[in-house]
């Protein structure tokens, strides 16, 4: 394959075609199923994913068909279905190439000339909501593919598989796989491209995954908010009684997850990698993220630092209710107080287990016998990567040459959750897996102005065409 036309083809479709659709991507307010709940109603789950079947249906691949898969009450999935080069044999496998088009919330406190659903251009970056999350992924699998064909290169199998609710855990994906298994065929390489990593110089592969599961929990103790003056000292603080609550479950003093079903062993060979990243490249860790100052991260230590992050459990508070606004606030002693709690779990962790422990904890032996309702469950596995094989180490070894100028690639446990990786795991499990994409730390994504770096995007676009070719090479051996 040659690969300057791999580069060339790359870039001019990325140019021409990618950005102009990719920002009308981003004006598409297709915020996800747990965020919408009227989502069949509002339509734009719906538009999104109908913007990217016709862009995908204009695309030049013979024999190639697009449509929108529907169950009844889940939300829709794309599927490009491309079938391979002339003179691939008939068991070379499929490669199953995966993105997502549903967003997160839009947030306030976007800068000023940036909003979530306004796509802007500055230098080398695309802002907007899901441009980097993860909305250029369908756009960067397809344009590999056709850069393979325009080099000369050959492929197996490949379907593009763009879903709508990863943001809310995937709770539609095993139902597709379900029903569509045997159409989907033998899935020999899984190629994710919602991931990153620590920088933009060197192709970034993710090892693992943390589950999570998440709760909404409601302490209620009056029927009504009642003045502080007369209620306060004889009705216990709904506030008071969650903090106790918490307390069950976390150490407040340092983070750590009391319950032991939320716990997991760290395997021996992503200990080491941990190991070696923070050797590679000490403090990186710590200077990750724009802390305040004079703030200083939970441990000074990197490897435990990289340890919290990618293999142990961890809560945060992402919502709240029943606290007014401070300009706002009376002297009032508040009815009730609402948490969304939502917790990252080590990769190996059953995400259903924890969530039950963390239920029970919140509900039995309540102080003061108040009153606490759940709602907004969610689940998703975590995911643990396959040996790489040696014709993939290869194929990355060369992605280092011909894309990133000799940068090594590098392995990395991520402290997020893509749910379907931990499905795909299950179903498909003697197949490889490269788990990539074009996001680092300052990205943004789920966050105010995010941001897709677009040299990156280029460059993981070229990668992926490489790794194509390298597939269907090795499985014509």
């Amino acid at each position: 394959m040659d690969n300057v036309q791999v580069r060339t083809s790359v870039d001019r479709t990325w140019d021409s075609d990618i950005l102009p659709s990719l920002s009308d991507l981003v004006r598409i307010p297709a915020v996800s199923v747990m965020f919408d709940t009227n989502w069949a109603a509002s339509g734009h789950l719906d538009a999104a994913a109908e913007h990217l079947r016709a862009w995908l249906a204009a695309r030049d691949l013979p024999g190639a068909t697009v449509e929108i898969l529907r169950l009844p009450g889940r939300t829709p999935v794309v599927l490009l279905d491309v079938p391979a080069t002339e003179g691939m044999p008939a068991d070379g496998g499929t490669v199953l190439l995966y993105g997502h088009l549903d967003k997160q919330p839009p947030v306030g406190g976007w800068s000023p000339g940036l909003g979530p659903w306004t796509p802007v251009i500055r230098g080398d970056r695309l802002y907007g909501r899901g441009a980097a999350d993860d909305g250029y992924s369908g756009y960067a699998a397809t344009t590999a593919i056709e850069a393979v064909r325009a080099a000369g290169g050959e492929h197996a199998r490949c379907l593009v598989l763009l879903e709508t609710s990863e943001e809310s855990g995937s709770p539609d994906l095993d139902a597709y796989l379900a029903e569509y298994r045997d159409r989907l065929g033998d899935i020999s390489l899984v190629v994710c491209l919602d991931s990153g990593g620590q920088d933009y110089e060197r192709l970034w592969l993710t090892t693992s995954l943390r589950g999570l599961c998440s709760v909404t929990a409601t302490v209620t103790v009056l029927d009504s908010g009642q003045h502080s003056g007369s209620a306060s000292g004889i009705v216990p603080s709904s506030f008071r009684i969650f903090r106790q609550l918490l307390d069950r479950i976390e150490d407040a003093r340092t983070g750590e997850i009391l319950l032991p079903e939320l716990h997991g062993d760290i395997p021996a060979d992503r200990a080491a990698e941990m190991k070696a990243f923070t050797d590679l490249a000490p403090g990186a860790a710590r200077s990750a993220f724009p802390l305040v100052d004079r703030m200083s991260p939970a441990s000074d230590d990197d490897y435990e630092l990289m340890a919290n992050n990618a293999w142990r459990p961890t809560l945060s508070v992402i919502g709240g209710a029943g606290l007014p606004l401070p300009e706002e606030a009376g002297n009032v002693l508040r009815p009730f107080t609402t948490l969304t709690l939502s917790f990252r779990l080590p990769p190996l962790t059953d995400p259903a287990v924890a969530l039950a422990a963390v239920e029970r904890a919140l509900t039995t032996d309540v102080p003061y016998g108040a009153n606490v309702t759940l709602s907004r469950q969610e689940t998703g596995p975590g995911w643990n990567a396959p040996p790489t094989a040696p014709w993939l180490q290869a194929a990355l070894d060369e992605v280092s040459t011909a894309v990133f100028d000799g940068s090594q690639w590098l392995t990395l446990g991520l402290g997020g959750s893509i749910p379907f990786m931990g499905s795909l795991g299950e179903a498909y499990p003697a197949a490889q897996f490269v788990v990539t994409g074009a996001l680092a730390n300052d990205s943004n994504p789920h966050v105010p102005d995010e941001w897709l770096h677009i040299p990156q995007a280029k460059r993981v676009t070229e990668s992926v065409a490489l790794l194509l070719d390298a597939h269907a090479r090795a499985n014509q051996a």
